[in-house]
């Protein structure tokens, strides 16, 4: 006998997307559209067209030419938002003041002021609005958490993040500067959060070193150093290099790896190991392996709970708050080349 551990919400929380990048047409809707609790009502591209072609691809019931007209859907509880960077915050807040739930990718907002907008926004509206960190869900990330917390580590000391992969396209997103394209919001602002999550804390000062492409002047490698009460986090990110992840916690006592933490696979179980180092090659290494999962399938289905309020919202914007004045302090000290405070609101 087996126990659904998280129910569907029901009824359906029935989205609108705004956007047909190809983020969520690959990846994002195709596995929010099989989510319980979760119905794919209707998708909006500027290009009609487009949308037409994304509906019809994803079975989604109703297409529009422009994301005003779907906003303006009364049928549409909740928006999910995968709209370049500078766009998420606007359009987060546009629908919230017609009163719609809003999943927003990341970054929310380009900075903690942007991101205090969408607080004051989601406060008059009395909806839910999230980032969309879709490792805060996954069951590995939620089992590396339990085991930090556990004391199996000894005192969290140190977290060591690596994340990259190549796009050398001038045209893409990612590359241009006034859409925030970048290194550090793309892939740094995962870094900055599961450093974040692990210690549970908040931390103190940044320090960072960028390198910029010469051609689109964006950050195409970046390496921060952040302080906490507790320890140390430092991470390397970068658009331009050879695709690998891993997050490393060191404790005093053992250290957890964490195999693929942001690309989990949809296919193959994920993998982590708590190893405390009594054979450096590996021998007292101890893994743990999770059943196969699509992160955004399951991201999308605890969302709609929250909406339903069969559960707390896993990723509040008050959590987001938090990652943003530590992305702000990073850019200051890149800039700078100085350590840079982080102050809490």
């Amino acid at each position: 006998m087996s126990v659904d551990l998280h129910p569907p919400a029901t009824p359906p929380v029935r989205f609108g997307v705004l956007g047909v990048s190809a983020f969520a047409m690959n990846k994002l809707l195709p596995a929010m559209r099989l989510a319980k609790g979760v119905e794919l009502a209707a998708i909006a591209s500027r290009d009609f067209g487009r949308a037409c072609e994304a509906a019809s691809v994803l079975a989604i019931p109703r297409a529009y030419g422009g994301y005003e007209d779907l906003l303006a859907d009364a049928s549409i509880e909740a928006i999910y938002i995968p709209l370049p960077n500078h766009l998420h915050t606007p359009y987060a807040i546009h629908a919230l003041q017609v009163g719609k739930h809003v999943l927003c990718e990341k970054p929310a907002g380009l900075n903690a002021a942007e991101i205090r907008t969408l607080i004051e926004a989601r406060g008059a509206s009395g909806k839910l609005c999230a980032e969309a960190f879709m490792i805060r869900t996954h069951p590995q990330w939620e089992r590396a958490v339990e085991i930090v917390r556990s004391g199996a580590l000894g005192p969290l000391r140190m977290v060591t993040t690596c994340f990259s992969y190549s796009n050398l396209d001038p045209s893409n997103v990612r590359n241009v500067a006034a859409f925030g394209g970048g290194g550090m919001y793309d892939i740094g602002c995962y870094a900055v959060y599961a450093s974040r999550l692990l210690f549970g804390e908040e931390p103190l000062r940044a320090s960072a070193l960028f390198d910029l492409d010469p051609a689109c002047q964006i950050d195409r490698l970046a390496t921060g150093l952040l302080e906490f009460p507790s320890g140390h986090a430092h991470f390397h990110v970068s658009i331009q290099l050879v695709p690998y992840q891993r997050v490393i916690a060191f404790g005093t006592k053992a250290r957890l790896e964490i195999e693929v933490p942001f690309n989990a696979p949809k296919d193959t179980p994920c993998r982590l190991w708590v190893d405390d180092g009594s054979q450096l090659q590996g021998g007292s290494m101890v893994e743990e392996s999770f059943p196969v999962c699509d992160q955004y399938a399951v991201q999308g289905e605890r969302f709609a709970r929250a909406i339903r309020g069969l559960e707390p919202q896993a990723v509040t914007l008050e959590d987001s708050l938090g990652n943003a004045l530590a992305m702000d302090a990073v850019f200051d000290a890149a800039r700078t080349r100085e350590w840079v405070p982080i102050i809490p609101d």
